[in-house]
């Protein structure tokens, strides 16, 4: 499973390293240390605390996190795969956004919970890349 550095925690919850540091040390989000000292935190528990934050309306900063090309990059937070389809849901900071796709695209691109993605709408496709 993939691990998250402090800073790339606090891009993806749309934060400031210094806000997504004070969570840690308050115990909101669970951390760890590499080899090399650095504070990690699991793809896992970054989901799951991006979906609480997200519900409890919980971020310090309250601007638009869209851009001109309409990309959200995020944490995925749930996969459901069907025999053919599947639904993805990523949590971009404040925004949940759920894609629809085939079960081969999600397995083709390794997509599961806790993996860094970027949503990508166009009119009213979503598409997904694998970060």
């Amino acid at each position: 499973m993939r691990s998250y550095t402090i800073g790339q925690a606090a891009r993806l919850l749309g934060v400031s390293p210094d806000t997504a540091r004070r969570w840690a040390d308050a115990g909101r989000v669970a951390t760890h240390r590499d080899e090399a000292g650095r504070r990690l935190v699991d793809g896992r528990d970054l989901a799951a605390f991006s979906v609480e934050l997200a519900q409890s309306g919980g971020g310090e900063e309250d601007a638009s996190y869209t851009s001109v090309r309409n990309a959200f990059p995020g944490i995925v937070t749930a996969v459901k795969l069907g025999d053919v389809a599947a639904q993805v849901e990523i949590q971009a900071g404040p925004h949940r956004l759920v894609s629809l796709l085939t079960r081969e695209a999600v397995e083709e691109l390794g997509l599961e919970v806790g993996m860094e993605a970027t949503a990508r709408v166009k009119s009213t496709n979503v598409h997904i890349d694998r970060a």
